[in-house]
Parts: structure tokens; sequence; C-alpha cells
């Protein structure tokens, strides 16, 4: 099964802005922060990232958004398309 674009790419960012974490094993469906360990910066850093990038503005009312891979690939997914190839 080939790997989901959007969820290569979130993670992708998140081992850049919390170097050291292991994204080979997540669980799609658990909580990232608990899975990675992330703060509250390194989140912070990835949102960064985003809008960065790949000029993806995430409001602060849509963090929850990224509890879990799965919420964050539903949410990114449409804002990925509109932002082009990485």
């Amino acid at each position: 099964m080939q790997p989901d674009p959007v969820a290569s790419r979130i993670l992708e960012i998140l081992s850049e802005v919390a170097e050291g974490v292991d994204t080979n094993n997540i669980d799609p469906d658990a909580s990232l922060r608990d899975q990675l360990g992330l703060d509250s910066v390194d989140f912070l850093d990835f949102v960064m990232v985003l809008r960065s990038r790949y000029g993806i503005e995430v409001p602060e009312e849509d963090y929850g958004e990224f509890s879990t891979l799965n919420t964050a690939v539903a949410y990114l997914g449409p804002k990925f398309d509109k932002s082009g190839p990485a």
C-alpha cells in the first residue's frame, strides 16, 4: 500500500521540528503529542513550517485538528492540494 502523501509530509515536518523523534511506527489514531513527546514549541514550529514552506495558515482555534495523524491529514489534505506540490 502506497503511503499517504499528506501523512508523509506531516511526519517529515514533525521529524524536522522535533529532532530525534521516531515517526516510523505512528498509530494514526493515537495522540501525536503523546507518541512523539511533542511540546508546545514543537507544535508551534510545525505550524510555522506549514506557513513558510506551503503557505498554509492554521488559526489557533484549529490547533485541535492536529491531535492525531488522521485528523491532521483530514484537515491539511485540502490545504496541501491548494498549495501545490512540495
